[in-house]
């Protein structure tokens, strides 16, 4: 990535604000990121990213707004991608990258599960099957 494809931002800064619309992919260059949900009155912490994690890749993929909200942790640096076509040709030249992507992607799908799973805990299992995958 180029110098002017690194972006930084300090510490409690909003990187993705939560229903914002954007189609950026950023990658954690040095620092710590937290990916959070909040009603107005309950704060939740999904994550705190780290060096060479990612965050906002869905937005690359879907016209739909930012389902959370990405604040820096400390001095953040960070570098993007703009489109699917700049993802191709980053993952062609990243192999070992694609890789860790896709076990990211799949442990966070495993992780929406098991949390729908619990909030649908009294429901019948023929609709959570159907549901989930």
């Amino acid at each position: 990535m180029s110098k002017k494809r690194i972006v930084t931002y300090n510490n409690g800064e909003t990187i993705i604000k939560i229903d914002d619309v954007e189609k950026r992919m950023y990658i954690i260059l040095s620092g710590e990121v937290e990916i959070s949900l909040t009603d107005g009155i309950k704060h939740i912490t999904l994550a705190v990213l780290k060096k060479n994690d990612f965050f906002g890749e869905i937005s690359l993929f879907n016209d739909l707004p930012r389902s959370a909200t990405a604040v820096a942790k400390g001095t953040v640096k960070l570098t993007y991608l703009n489109s699917v076509g700049e993802m191709d040709e980053f993952m062609k030249h990243n192999p070992k990258f694609t890789r860790e992507m896709v076990k990211v992607l799949t442990s966070r799908l495993a992780k929406t599960d098991e949390l729908l799973k619990k909030e649908l805990g009294g429901k019948s299992k023929a609709k959570l099957t159907g549901f989930l995958w």
